[in-house]
């Protein structure tokens, strides 16, 4: 893998493009719709698992779940958390896909012929354990 940018130079491109008025809710629409451009290759008709995060990764999935929606795929949304304590932009994408939002549960994978990956950011440095690692390993 040739590493481009660490988390840490990506972020701080983020932090410049909002800083430089770029709102971070268009960021999140380009991330989204950038998995959407992967995922559109698969035919209509291809269940799609969301599988988003409490952060703006999960923003970013929720995104991808309205467009992919839209455009007439079969698409079920799981987070790990509540949506309710979405805040910002991510609590913004929740708000525009509008459909429902199961919690994750390992077993939510079953059935499923695509699963986007939105859990956590390149800048995630911490263990994955507990629900997440459960959801990860099944």
């Amino acid at each position: 893998m040739i590493e481009l940018l660490t988390p840490e130079e990506m972020a701080e491109c983020d932090r410049l493009t909002i800083a430089g008025g770029v709102p971070g809710l268009a960021l999140m629409e380009k991330a989204g719709r950038a998995v959407v451009d992967a995922v559109a290759r698969y035919a209509l008709g291809t269940r799609v698992l969301i599988v988003a995060g409490p952060g703006n990764n999960g923003g970013d999935g929720l995104v991808a779940a309205r467009v992919l929606f839209e455009r007439g795929h079969e698409v079920r949304v799981t987070l790990l958390g509540d949506v309710g304590a979405l805040r910002g932009d991510a609590a913004e994408a929740a708000r525009l896909w509008g459909g429902s939002v199961e919690p994750a549960k390992p077993d939510v994978v079953a059935g499923a012929d695509v699963i986007v990956d939105a859990l956590f950011g390149a800048g995630l440095n911490r263990p994955v354990e507990g629900e997440a690692r459960a959801l990860i390993a099944y």
